[in-house]
């Protein structure tokens, strides 16, 4: 029997290809920049002092990092994901596998998700599409977690990479209704995560009121998915115009970020986050963790596990240093640091009522 099993390989292979490259960037920014901590000079705390250790999905982790899903379903990801798992396992932060559409479609390519061996006590996040966990159901989804051994699973909402992409989904009906569903079915929690976009005031209250209770904002301002469909498609294609004019689509980070917390959620802030600086303006608008998958997977291609391992040190030690000069004995502190959000943040969800 022909199956789709080599167009799907290439398509993972292509999306790594391009997210590494940073030719898919959005142009405009996620906004974090403008969260301005205030500088204390007298922070009576030493560096050791500082306790960076969270929970996440009833999950304990050592700092407030999560390495977000990016891939699974061919040779290429099955190494990249047992890289990251080794350096996640290593530092007690969270590590997110990319969707498991191939493998649910493809049993024989569930290696490339299978991290257990390595990672045995890593807090790991599964990954399905929302339309295909309303087509699969929710028991066939929970059986994809427990393949894999998953502490939670991650249901992502993709529209606008999908309307992109050649042959990608076009109907997004019932969607909510299903995550819903999936979230009274399962043993594990549900996160609900963007894929670059960001998530609005009305889905953070939708999906409260679904009963999810996390989700990874994913916001605009890093790796645009609209654009790598772009990169992606024939040139001169309808797909290739229509990436082209949506290059920029979403909602901030930053603006993500502060739309969810004021929802209620426990919020991963992921889109464009580069650093530990970053993370940091993250906590202070009230996120959980951080979150990143672009230069994990940079360093990963760079130096393996161990470029990865030097990556997250990296980020943990930015974080640690923010809270001393904001005075934070725990980066959980850091939500209630002295802030100034500059005016094109300020004013962004002012009018999207964060703020109100």
């Amino acid at each position: 029997m022909v199956t789709d099993e080599p167009l799907i390989a290439r398509r993972k292979a292509d999306h790594l290809e391009i997210a590494a490259s940073g030719r898919a960037e959005f142009a405009r920014s996620t906004l974090l920049e403008e969260v301005h901590l205030v500088h204390q000079a007298l922070p009576e705390l030493a560096l050791d002092d500082v306790v960076l250790a969270t929970e996440l999905v009833g999950k304990q982790l050592a700092a407030p990092l999560v390495i977000t899903g990016m891939t699974g379903g061919t040779g290429e990801a099955a190494q990249v994901n047992r890289d990251l798992a080794r350096a996640a396992q290593a530092a007690g932060v969270a590590l997110g596998l990319g969707s498991q559409r191939a493998m649910a479609e493809h049993p024989d390519l569930a290696a490339s998700y299978e991290v257990r061996d390595v990672a045995p006590d890593v807090v790991l996040f599964g990954n399905v599409g929302a339309v295909q966990a309303l087509a699969m159901g929710p028991a066939r989804v929970v059986e994809l977690a427990k393949r894999i051994g998953a502490d939670a699973m991650c249901v992502h909402l993709n529209p606008a990479q999908e309307l992109i992409q050649e042959r990608g989904d076009r109907d997004f009906r019932g969607v909510l209704a299903g995550i819903a569903r999936l979230v009274d079915a399962s043993p594990v929690p549900i996160i609900v995560k963007e894929t670059g976009c960001g998530l609005s005031a009305e889905a953070a209250r939708s999906l409260v009121n679904a009963g999810v209770r996390t989700v990874d904002v994913a916001g605009a301002g890093g790796t645009s998915w609209v654009a790598v469909e772009a990169v992606r498609a024939a040139e001169g294609s309808g797909s290739a115009a229509l990436g082209g004019e949506l290059w920029d689509w979403g909602v901030p980070t930053a603006v993500s970020v502060a739309l969810c917390v004021r929802a209620g959620l426990g919020v991963i802030a992921s889109g464009g986050v580069r650093t530990g600086y970053d993370v940091a303006r993250a906590l202070a608008l009230g996120a959980r963790c951080g979150g990143m998958a672009a230069p994990m997977l940079r360093a990963q291609r760079a130096g393996g596990a161990e470029g990865v391992a030097m990556a997250i040190a990296q980020v943990l030690a930015a974080l640690r240093a923010v809270c001393v000069l904001t005075g934070c004995r725990a980066a959980k502190d850091l939500a209630r640091a002295p802030r100034h959000l500059g005016a094109p943040l300020r004013a962004f969800i002012d009018d999207l009522g964060a703020l109100r």
